[in-house]
């Protein structure tokens, strides 16, 4: 196959890319077509890595609602809905929930998930569904598991035992929930125990780190500093870290010290936190997302995720990665022109370190051929247009494809 006239990433000059055998065989201008070669002529397109959802929730997707809507929208009453909804888990119920979720994500350019899954149930049922489903779809979705303890490690029965079990069976990453332990103490010695099972495992760790308001929710520093004295920084991963963004700035000075030093990833999900933070508040009212904007200024890796689709969370979705962008360049104050142009890279390049993808994921020569088309010239256009992602390709194999909407003006 040969794509002709693409722009690459946000280059002003139009490539032609020739792909054989599932790989990028060649980059350049004018590539010459040979008769038996499948030509797509994407005139005025760019080229993108395909994109990366770096945190979801793929066990519980598409449940809001059952089996009661989650009224008060906050983080607390969403884990009570849950666990109302655990008790009628099936392994069909959780295979056919998410694959209808992933073919909404392929459709929106997602090519990589990685995907939390409750482990706080000692059937196991959601993990060994998820496990499956990353069988059934590897040649078209890269899929990493995280064996996530929804109601903790500590503060839950057999939590550790659980959490063992769930890494021997097959998960890829290691998490953990310090801030909804029953005390800081039970928060401090889950994060020392996940470090000694992810050194033991040779596993990644993503941990849902201080996803709250308190001001005093501080384990990003216990995080960061196990991080950094086990030399295993970029493979380390703390999620939502909403806390953050109550932190006074003396104390956030001084943190910003470990965290760079620990080399470990972030992971911010705008969409759902700026819906779940804040409810305790009544004026002025938090916003509820980490520090994005600072983080990056700072040289620290962020990525964005989509965290929960139609779930007791959040009761929209539908996998669009574009629009956990959109909201997170407002909520961040991100606005500025280059910011708006950059920051596909918080849903491909920076996401790609965080899942510990390697080189492998780039575009390059030799490289497997993995890669979106947007309906777009630069990534600013494709935004600010709302601009189709017109093929997903995994691998040289086309898994999902839309059509440019048509829009007819009547004056």
């Amino acid at each position: 196959m040969i794509i002709k006239n693409i722009f690459l990433e946000n280059s002003d000059k139009k490539s032609d890319i020739l792909i054989k055998n599932g790989k990028f065989e060649k980059i350049s201008a004018n590539i010459e077509i040979n008769n038996d070669e499948e030509v797509l002529n994407c005139d005025g397109c760019m080229l993108l890595p395909q994109f990366i959802e770096s945190h979801v929730h793929l066990d519980t997707a598409l449940t809001a609602g059952d089996p009661r809507w989650n009224l008060s929208g906050t983080l607390f009453e969403g884990i009570e809905c849950w666990a109302e909804r655990k008790e009628k888990l099936t392994k069909k119920d959780v295979i056919e929930r998410a694959r209808e979720t992933i073919r909404k994500q392929a459709v929106n350019g997602v090519g990589h998930v990685r995907t939390h899954v409750d482990v706080t149930d000692p059937s196991l049922v959601g993990l060994e569904g998820l496990l499956e489903l990353k069988e059934e779809l590897k040649d078209e979705i890269n899929i990493q598991i995280v064996a996530f303890p929804q109601e903790g490690i500590m503060s839950f029965p057999n939590g550790k035992e659980l959490m063992e079990k769930a890494v021997k069976m097959g998960a890829d990453v290691i998490g953990a929930i310090p801030h909804f332990e029953f005390t800081r103490e039970y928060g401090v010695e889950s994060l020392n125990f996940i470090m000694q099972l992810a050194e033991k495992y040779e596993k990644l760790v993503d941990v849902h780190c201080d996803e709250i308001d308190d001001e005093q929710s501080r384990f990003v520093e216990t995080l960061a500093t196990r991080a950094y004295e086990s030399g295993l920084g970029s493979k380390i991963t703390a999620s939502h870290t909403t806390a953050m963004h109550s932190y006074n700035d003396a104390y956030a000075y001084r943190l910003f010290r470990i965290l760079q030093k620990s080399k470990m990833n972030f992971v911010s999900n705008p969409l759902v936190n700026t819906h779940l933070q804040g409810r305790f508040d009544t004026y002025p009212k938090r916003r509820g997302v980490t520090r994005v904007k600072e983080l990056l200024a700072s040289g620290i890796n962020v990525s964005f995720g989509h965290d929960d689709i139609f779930d007791p969370w959040y009761p929209l979705g539908d996998g669009n990665m574009r629009d956990v962008v959109h909201l997170g360049l407002h909520v961040c104050q991100m606005m500025g022109y280059e910011e708006i142009m950059q920051s596909y890279k918080l849903i491909t390049h920076n996401a790609a370190i965080t899942l510990n993808l390697g080189d492998e994921y780039q575009i390059k020569e030799g490289n497997p051929a993995s890669f979106i088309v947007l309906n777009a010239d630069n990534f600013y256009n494709a935004l600010n247009d709302k601009k189709e992602v017109l093929y997903n390709f995994t691998k040289g194999k086309l898994i999902a494809k839309t059509e440019p909407v048509k829009k007819l003006i009547m004056f």
